[in-house]
């Protein structure tokens, strides 16, 4: 089963100042199905690159086209958003209204994977996976 990468995990595969458990970097280094990074999560990393704290830093860590660059050596494949995935409804929705996590929910439902997240608050959900 194809897994579709939560953001923090394209960002750790970009090379971006992340950190991850053991066990989160073993995996993705030898996952065993194929990984997808969807078109979702770099929209949401160049969202929050253009966005700024009031301090006038950034709220992204790094610039969505290198983000893109740095995957081109990782195996993984990137998956569009299509009109389909983004009229699918859930079979079960989140538990909140993360407009990202429902669009990769939905990705994961269609294209019959699962989305790899460390976010607690979508623990349980039937589409996602932890490692």
């Amino acid at each position: 089963m194809s897994l579709i990468l939560d953001t923090h995990y394209v960002f750790a595969l970009a090379s971006v100042n992340v950190r991850l458990r053991k066990r989160e970097s073993e995996f993705l280094a030898a996952p065993g199905e194929p990984l997808l990074v969807s078109a979702v999560s770099i929209w949401e990393i160049r969202l929050k690159w253009n966005a700024m704290h009031a301090s006038g830093l950034r709220k992204g860590p790094e610039n969505p086209e290198r983000v893109i660059e740095r995957l081109k050596s990782e195996p993984v494949q990137l998956l569009s958003l299509s009109a389909a995935h983004a009229a699918v409804e859930l079979a079960i929705s989140p538990p909140h209204r993360d407009p990202f996590d429902e669009l990769l929910l939905a990705q994961a439902q269609a294209e019959g994977a699962q989305l790899l997240t460390r976010d607690a608050k979508l623990k349980g959900h039937p589409l996602t996976r932890f490692v």
